[in-house]
């Protein structure tokens, strides 16, 4: 899978579920209380970008550089 795949990717209620180990219904309160960013499909369905819900399971840890004097 390519990058621009990746990104692009929309994962089902759930599919985040799974990923986080929580209930659907879980999922669908964060979206409500705008802890995920949804997209709703013309059939008013949420899905959510896989990259978003990826960056939040492993979030990136800011480096520090260590100064040696």
């Amino acid at each position: 899978m390519t990058d621009t795949q990746t990104a692009q990717e929309l994962l089902t209620p759930q599919e985040v579920a799974m990923l986080f180990g929580v209930d659907p219904k879980t999922v669908t309160r964060w979206a409500r209380a705008g802890r995920l960013n949804a997209i709703r499909t013309l059939g008013g369905h949420r899905r959510y970008l896989g990259s978003e819900v990826r960056a939040l399971i492993t979030p990136s840890i800011p480096t520090q550089a260590s100064s040696r004097d």
